[in-house]
């Protein structure tokens, strides 16, 4: 595996965002770009980008506008940015424009897993001639609280309070997501019950759940939520794409399930081919635990090939 490292100026022209793309040692047989969610990193995905090298695809992946590398050398870990929603799908256009320059003519396959995944949907939508697949993990239906938040959060922004912390209104957002957690040890139990993956996550200093977002980023972040509902949404997806849609039944960003299934059914009403594959006892990061991340990787691989071989 080789890894290129590349940078990039955001679409909110502030930030530089921090890219790599990983190649396998033989011939690529297509382009995986990984969408990484909110918090966290690219490299939080080793496990998966090395499985996917090994099947021959390369991995091309970045760290968002006020996230991991990106956040860590500008310093900017809550202002992702004036310039809307769409930002980190404009950034992933970015990338996507700079390693299909790299390596034209491949197959072309987006995976994105919990924010990651609705930055996927907003940029399927918006951008979606050319992409072979889509993969989803972790998505949400209908999140809880959000359009009710977006108008608190536009009041705020409309006095002038835009770049101001407040962390009430993350807490409202996400702060009910343990409910569900026997035990819950920690506000962030919600992500695994794997309790080695949580404290991994708590530690790695290129995550950051202690520093929310500014009002508007915050603003732009349920707006993108808002975005990506219903038949209205799926309908500007082409109906192309083939998309695989997988989550864990215990995960409250899917609404425990019923909001990835709300997601399939959405595209399958507008006439697209969709799978949907949830696991049952498991949590938010499915392909973080352990005992079923090998299983997670090689669907995400079968999806890939089937759709290759249909081609």
């Amino acid at each position: 595996m080789a890894i290129h490292e590349l940078s990039f100026k955001s679409f909110n022209q502030k930030d530089d965002i921090r890219a790599w793309i990983y190649t396998p040692i033989r011939k690529p047989r297509g382009i995986v770009q990984l969408v990484h969610g909110f918090g966290e990193h690219s490299r939080r995905y080793l496990h998966m980008i090395l499985k996917l090298n090994e099947e021959g695809f390369v991995v091309a992946a970045d760290d968002h506008v006020g996230h991991g590398k990106t956040a860590y050398d500008s310093g900017n870990w809550s202002d992702w940015g004036a310039h809307g929603y769409m930002t980190m799908a404009e950034d992933e256009h970015s990338l996507r424009q700079r390693v299909q320059e790299k390596y034209p003519g491949l197959p072309y396959f987006m995976f994105g897993h919990s924010m990651g995944s609705m930055i996927a949907r907003c940029y399927a939508a918006a951008y979606g001639e050319g992409i072979d697949g889509l993969i989803l993990c972790g998505t949400s239906g209908v999140f809880p609280n959000a359009g009710e938040l977006a108008k608190a959060l536009k009041e705020q922004m409309d006095r002038g309070n835009g770049e101001e912390i407040d962390p009430s209104y993350l807490q409202k957002l996400l702060g009910w997501m343990t409910e569900r957690c026997e035990n819950a040890s920690t506000p962030n139990d919600w992500i695994c019950g794997d309790p080695d993956v949580v404290a991994d996550h708590a530690h790695d200093p290129f995550n950051n759940f202690t520093t929310p977002p500014n009002i508007r980023s915050l603003y732009y972040f349920v707006m993108m939520m808002e975005t990506i509902k219903g038949t209205q949404w799926a309908e500007k997806v082409p109906a192309s794409i083939p998309v695989y849609n997988i989550a864990g039944d215990q995960d409250p960003v899917g609404q425990y399930g019923e909001g990835v299934y709300a997601v399939s059914n959405w595209l399958a009403e507008t006439g697209h081919r969709v799978e949907t594959k949830v696991y049952s006892g498991y949590r938010h990061e499915i392909h973080n635990y352990r005992d079923i991340r090998d299983d997670v990787e090689d669907g995400i691989i079968d999806f890939i090939h089937r759709v290759i071989g249909n081609k």
